[in-house]
């Protein structure tokens, strides 16, 4: 004899109405209602509930990467040292003073209300009031630079408004220094007095504002400096971190010179316009497909510059 064969289950699609094989029936039943969508108006006028609309994100920006050009720097005015004093053997005029490195000679010239001209030459708004004068130097560091008795300015003339800001809508500024340098050694008894200096082929010119409380002496306040180098007017700018930042002098103990994301790599790109110096540049390549802020200030970032120190610069 054989064995009876085993029952066999049906499966059946209902149809809808009432199941005559009530709950005791071997029936698989599936009702054949017609897919069901949260944001469908249902035909009873029921509003199924719509899941929230999330906005799709736009992506990042892509932001630019580039690598900073090195330009030899023969002149440099060091604009913290900047300062504006009065003349001892004439009280009503005021000279200029500040700390400069030359590695080579040149000459120094003091403009007050200076418009810049094409290739980065300088001409003074009020010839009649100031005539600037080039003072010669020879190269050295650390230098201490001071304008002449008599060679100053009375800026009594001026309303303190006019000294505090540049001119609106004029590349003109109250104080301008334009450090210069040249190939042949200046002579003192040749060069000072000349009116105007000829523009060489590499200067650096610091353009500044005069501030005064009442009573205090004028402080000076540099908003610019620029490097005219072979033909090329570049702005100087101050990058935030790249003091301590020194690929060759990394120290694994130094935590002012590691990136801040991978915390493992020597810092080596500046985020710009905010200027902070914070990241290696595997991560910044990979943070600008991720995002367009500055991991320090979170400002938006509009460019990315690599900066590769070498021993010895400075």
């Amino acid at each position: 004899m054989f064995p009876p064969p085993p029952p066999h289950m049906s499966h059946y699609q209902y149809s809808g109405g009432y199941n005559p094989g009530g709950h005791g029936g071997s029936m698989m039943c599936r009702p054949n209602y017609p897919p069901f969508y949260a944001n469908q108006i249902q035909s009873n006028g029921w509003s199924g509930i719509r899941p929230p609309v999330v906005p799709m994100q736009p992506p990042p920006l892509y932001v630019d990467h580039q690598n900073a050009k090195k330009v030899r720097n023969d002149v440099n005015v060091k604009k913290e040292s900047i300062r504006v004093q009065v003349d001892e053997k004439n009280p009503d005029y005021h000279l200029v003073s500040f700390t400069f490195d030359a590695m080579v000679d040149g000459s120094i010239t003091i403009f007050y209300f200076a418009k810049e001209e094409p290739n980065c030459r300088f001409t003074p708004v009020y010839p009649e009031v100031y005539m600037p004068v080039r003072i010669p130097f020879q190269k050295g560091l650390g230098q201490k630079f001071c304008q002449p008795s008599g060679t100053g300015i009375d800026l009594g003339f001026f309303e303190l408004d006019d000294l505090s800001q540049p001119s609106p809508g004029e590349d003109v500024f109250p104080l301008v220094i334009s450090a210069e340098t040249c190939l042949s050694p200046l002579h003192t008894d040749e060069q000072l007095g000349h009116p105007l200096p000829t523009t060489s082929s590499h200067a650096q010119i610091t353009q500044a504002i005069l501030e005064k409380n009442t009573g205090a002496p004028f402080q000076v306040r540099v908003i610019k400096q620029i490097l005219w180098v072979d033909a090329v007017r570049y702005e100087l700018r101050e990058i935030y971190g790249i003091s301590n930042s020194g690929e060759a002098d990394f120290d694994d103990n130094d935590t002012g010179k590691e990136c801040v994301i991978c915390l493992t790599e020597p810092k080596d790109t500046a985020v710009l316009p905010c200027r902070h110096m914070c990241m290696c540049s595997e991560c910044a390549k990979a943070l600008r497909l991720q995002s367009n802020k500055c991991p320090i200030c979170r400002q938006p970032i509009q460019e990315l510059m690599e900066i590769k120190l070498n021993k010895g610069d400075h």
